[in-house]
């Protein structure tokens, strides 16, 4: 897996791209300086200061998730770092969580005017209202109604925020330049029109390869997946759907949304989303269109060659992943605390300082993420694998992720984490992902797979266990799987999906050998290598800045 190396520095490329954006801007709207400035009165001087070519701004708006708001927030990092202003604009709910003490002063209850910005990073924070200011109930609330809301409610609130922007905002960040959204969220690129924002992007937050998929399926190949749907033995996902361009997948390897047949499945609702989505970026050649929307895809190269040869004919693909702020973290050599989340972390002081007494790769480590629940049965079945592989481990159990249940099953699952905890290993409710990975005494990651986590354990050099359960994890797990060799999938129960005891014992054991963990490091280096100074992606993502402020001062 040998690659190209490149002796370009972060900082003398951004000084080049910056030199000529700059000096193109200053050429083509004469605003050469007067070498005799500094005598100019205070407020000609202000006047002329604004006159100067302003680094672009892009608004970044998220979904209310921390699957979404996790890598935005990354994103957000490193288009600072390559000389861009960035506002994250996120649901009024999710700011709450995330900066409570901002939030207390709102008496309006909208949320729509709360701004922030963080310490350090130079992003700021803004909030829109989805419509479900106190949250949205996944196991409660339509998922139809909620879409429907967030498209009125989202446009008229983000409508707000851009006006507000444009007319100079609380913190005189400036129009905004580019408009990124993350999925599910198409509208946003209308509202951005309407307010005479020139470049939209989606930043696509799972493998490109469910990106292929999504695209074939609505440009004439979902018939494909309804047949091999309406084929789908009990035992579930075999059957293979050939795609062009990428290698036989069997169904199961492939979005789960993409298996729909019926207008009554709870998630049917987001399928025009994402046809929505496909319209906006496919470039079709036809100049009376509006001009696409960009793909800034959360991946590299390397990992997925198949996937984006098949979509670059058709979509204009910047792959500028693995964004992980953790990367440039340690580069710098900063250890930043744990970011804000929707969650609150468990004390550091306990899972960490227990980390750092275990041997180097012994401690297998299990998260399923943000939102994925459990049974009983699940909780124990795990449990048990963990007793029976006499390995020492970190598991991540959300105080919402066990199903609801009848008092004597909630006792039930008590009983078993004491025994858990009582043996030696340690169950947290969260914790920062990127340090638990990182940490050297992690040999093994049990996860759901998502892509945040997928890159994470990638970037890491972890081996990964998977047990997918919805949308693209079945895609990831079959990257980890088959294309990089750095983990392996484990098999659920087909009348229930509960992932026995037994297979998950033998799944951490293969995953913790010497050959699955010489393949994850060696993912490790080309994950690292993409996003260092120069790397592929990292030069993929300068040079989309540079475009969009060459573009910028085109137009003033």
């Amino acid at each position: 897996m040998a690659r190209q190396s490149y002796s370009l520095t972060v900082e003398s490329y951004s000084v080049l791209l910056i030199a000529q954006t700059v000096s193109s801007c200053l050429t083509h709207s004469h605003r050469i300086l007067s070498p005799k400035r500094e005598g100019l009165p205070m407020e000609l001087r202000s006047t002329e200061e604004e006159k100067q070519p302003q680094p672009p701004h892009f608004l970044i708006v998220t979904y209310p998730a921390q699957g979404h708001i996790t890598p935005a927030r990354h994103l957000a990092r490193r288009l600072v770092l390559a000389g861009a202003r960035v506002t994250v604009c996120i649901p009024v709910s999710a700011f709450r969580k995330m900066f409570p003490a901002a939030a207390e002063g709102d008496g309006s209850g909208s949320g729509e005017d709360e701004e922030r910005e963080e310490e350090g990073d130079g992003v700021a924070y803004a909030s829109y209202s989805d419509g479900y200011d106190g949250g949205f109930d996944r196991a409660a609330d339509d998922h139809a109604k909620y879409l429907a809301r967030v498209r009125q409610e989202g446009a008229r609130t983000l409508s707000a925020l851009l006006g507000r922007l444009r007319d100079g905002g609380p913190r005189r960040r400036g129009p905004v330049t580019c408009a990124v959204y993350t999925l599910l969220m198409p509208w946003v690129s209308r509202v951005a029109a309407e307010h005479g924002v020139a470049h939209v992007a989606v930043f696509w937050i799972q493998p490109a390869t469910a990106l292929a998929a999504y695209y074939h399926y609505f440009r004439g190949s979902r018939e494909r997946f309804l047949m091999a749907a309406a084929a789908r033995e009990p035992s579930g996902g075999a059957e293979e759907v050939r795609l062009p361009g990428l290698p036989p997948l069997r169904l199961r390897d492939l979005p789960s949304f993409l298996a729909i047949t019926s207008d009554d499945d709870r998630f049917a609702a987001v399928i025009p989303e994402f046809a929505a989505l496909i319209d906006a970026i496919e470039r079709d050649g036809d100049p009376a269109r509006p001009a696409p929307t960009y793909v800034l895809a959360n991946t590299f190269d390397a990992m997925e060659l198949d996937a984006l040869a098949s979509l670059r004919p058709h979509v204009e693909v910047v792959t500028i992943g693995p964004v992980l702020s953790f990367l440039h973290d340690e580069a710098d050599g900063n250890n930043n605390s744990p970011p804000n989340d929707l969650f609150g972390h468990d004390g550091e002081g306990g899972y960490l300082s227990w980390l750092d007494a275990q041997r180097a790769k012994s401690v297998v480590y299990i998260s399923f993420g943000s939102t994925s629940v459990m049974s009983k049965a699940q909780v124990a079945e795990i449990a048990d694998a963990m007793e029976q592989s006499h390995r020492p481990f970190l598991w991540v159990l959300r105080k919402d992720n066990c199903r609801d249940g009848e008092d004597d099953e909630k006792e039930a699952i008590k009983e078993l984490l004491a025994a858990a905890t009582a043996a030696g290993s340690v169950v947290v409710e969260w914790c920062d992902q990127a340090r638990v990975l990182a940490h050297p005494a992690v040999g093994c990651f049990v996860t759901h797979c998502g892509w945040n986590s997928t890159l994470e354990s990638v970037a890491c050099g972890v081996p990964t266990v998977a047990a997918p359960q919805y949308s693209d994890q079945g895609t990831c797990a079959w990257l980890v799987e088959r294309e990089l060799g750095a983990g392996v999938r484990a098999t659920a129960r087909a009348e229930d999906g509960v992932l026995e005891a037994g297979e998950l014992r033998r799944c951490v054991e293969f995953a913790m050998s010497e050959a699955v963990s010489a393949h994850a490091t060696a993912w490790k280096k080309e994950a690292r290598a993409a996003v260092a100074d120069g790397g592929v992606s990292d030069r993929n993502l300068r040079e989309f800045v540079s475009r969009i402020a060459m573009a910028r001062c085109n137009t003033e």
